[in-house]
């Protein structure tokens, strides 16, 4: 009799998670009908030439946490989550990318970021270089740097830009200009000896040398940029913030000296002083906060003026002239560090940024593309019910329970929110919802898995429990989602090597080695464009 309740108690609260339209087959039936027409509309392609080019890049943003924060965005806007759409995928072109390295199953940064931007596939650790570059080995570089897209933009005429909240030296922005061997060359003080001796550039030197004309560079790192044991201009007086470089050079004094006459340079260190710029009367803007990861912005109402990589606190309005001037979030520090809550607010601010650019962009004339270099070992599930708050942070939702026999152990009261409404049927243990395959996570309490009844699961800092105990999460295998929108948008589709993007990108845009078809069709070429290449790198 007490089974039989039960499941009757079961049934009713999981018929009260359902909103009343879905009941009705019409709302499901005129729903896919709209999707068709949506979709016959786009058979009508567009093959303009896109002036502008965006791509936002979210590190570590695999699919699975591409739907998890689909549905926190959902829930932030007091609905059930799942029928949310995120920004991105509101794009009508998407295709997935082959992330591996040329010598890694499952990649590095560095190895993805020489394939999405320069259009070649590298080995893992290598920036900006072929294949035939062997990590650590300064000897092996010469002669096989490869230019990356942001070069064939600046060729082509175009202002470009760089916007990250990593350092502007880590693996991902830097392949965009720099050629290393190691991605940890930051500075000299970063190098070895003898690839000092045998004339390998630092990365910051060769952000500042490379192509000294990029117009936006926005980011962390800025020790990176200042002579050995230099005070921090913010924080003098702690150690870890103080210059690293062994050459003595000032690069920001440096990247001063590299401007033309007549030309407006201004170097920012303070969201106050990058928001007192007049931006239309800058020609040059190079902006370094101190942090090497910075960090991820308090998660607040959707609509609030758009936080921007790390000190640079809020802004909002038109993008300046020239500048990609969008604010940005992501998912890598926190997941590889297993706090999936901090990860996910930040894939919502990413898409926040998205949204900013689709409203001050036009498809007819800019070609915006999401993707990510890789996943991470993030995964969600244990039969949740529909619109269980995915972190646990509100109320608790009505128990959907389930049906006997489609889980091990059924709990038979309402498990909190964020718990998955089972416990193991091997150690009779509740779980999470979110969980990753390894990292910090692992922790076994008196011999067995720690209980997370008895934490605060829901905490920002809370990091989730992992099957392999790792110090740090790691990347995933698996492929990653490439959504795309403006002129000729359609190019990106089906399954492709990830070193394909950037080739799609600038056929686009009529700028590198496809620029014949342009001309020849009655296409402007790509002198007389004038605007400009965004590179938005989404870290953390």
């Amino acid at each position: 009799m007490k089974a039989v309740l039960l499941v009757l108690l079961a049934q009713l609260c999981s018929a009260s998670l359902i909103p009343e339209r879905e009941k009705d087959p019409e709302y499901w039936r005129g729903q896919a009908q709209e999707t068709l027409r949506a979709a016959l509309r786009l058979q009508r392609l567009n093959q303009n030439v896109a002036k502008n080019l965006i791509l936002f890049l979210g590190d570590g943003m695999g699919v699975s946490t591409v739907t998890a924060a689909r549905i926190l965005k959902g829930q932030l806007e007091n609905r059930k989550g799942e029928e949310s759409l995120l920004e991105m995928e509101r794009f009508p072109y998407v295709a997935l990318a082959k992330t591996y390295n040329t010598n890694a199953q499952v990649p590095d940064s560095a190895g993805t970021a020489t394939a999405y931007l320069c259009g070649v596939k590298a080995n893992e650790g290598t920036v900006g270089v072929t294949a035939g570059v062997t990590r650590d080995r300064c000897n092996t570089t010469k002669g096989q740097e490869v230019t990356s897209i942001l070069r064939w933009a600046k060729d082509g005429g175009k202002a470009v830009g760089i916007v990250t909240t990593t350092r502007v030296t880590h693996a991902t922005p830097s392949a965009a200009y720099a050629h290393s061997a190691n991605r940890d060359w930051y500075s000299d003080g970063e190098m070895p000896p003898d690839a000092l001796e045998g004339g390998c550039k630092d990365i910051a030197r060769q952000l500042v040398e490379n192509i000294p004309d990029i117009e936006v560079i926005l980011g962390g790192g800025r020790k990176y940029m200042f002579p050995k044991n230099a005070s921090d201009v913010e924080y003098p007086h702690e150690d870890k913030h103080r210059g690293t470089r062994l050459d003595r050079r000032d690069l920001v004094q440096a990247w001063h000296e590299a401007k033309p006459p007549g030309k407006v340079a201004k170097y920012v260190w303070h969201r106050r002083d990058l928001l007192a710029l007049n931006l239309s009367r800058v020609d040059f803007l190079l902006g370094e906060s101190w942090h090497p990861r910075v960090p991820q912005p308090q998660p607040g109402v959707l609509g609030d003026p758009w936080p921007v990589p790390g000190c640079w606190g809020s802004w909002s309005g038109q993008l300046p002239p020239g500048d990609a001037g969008t604010p940005q979030g992501c998912c890598y520090l926190q997941g590889m560090l297993g706090k999936a809550k901090q990860a996910l607010h930040e894939a919502v601010e990413l898409d926040r940024a998205i949204g900013l650019a689709t409203r001050l962009t036009s498809p007819q004339d800019t070609l915006s593309v999401v993707t990510a270099d890789h996943s991470h070992v993030f995964t969600f599930g244990g039969y949740t019910p529909r619109g269980n708050p995915i972190f646990g942070e509100a109320l608790p939702m009505p128990w959907r329970g389930g049906r006997l026999g489609d889980v091990p152990v059924l709990l038979t009261v309402p498990p909190p929110p964020g718990l998955a409404p089972m416990q193991s049927d091997v150690d009779r243990k509740p779980f999470t919802s979110i969980l990753y395959g390894n990292g910090p996570g692992y922790k076994i309490v008196a011999g067995e898995r720690e209980n997370v009844s008895a934490v605060d699961f829901a905490h920002a800092d809370y990091q989730a429990q992992s099957a392999v105990p790792l110090r740090q999460e790691t990347h995933g295998g698996e492929d990653v989602a490439v959504f795309a929108r403006g002129p000729m948008a359609h190019l990106l589709h089906g399954v492709h090597e990830q070193n394909y993007i950037p080739h799609a990108m600038a056929y686009a845009a009529c700028i590198g080695s496809n620029r014949a078809h342009c001309n020849a069709a009655g296409r402007p070429a790509a002198s007389v464009l004038l605007p400009f290449l965004a590179l938005l790198f989404l870290l953390c």
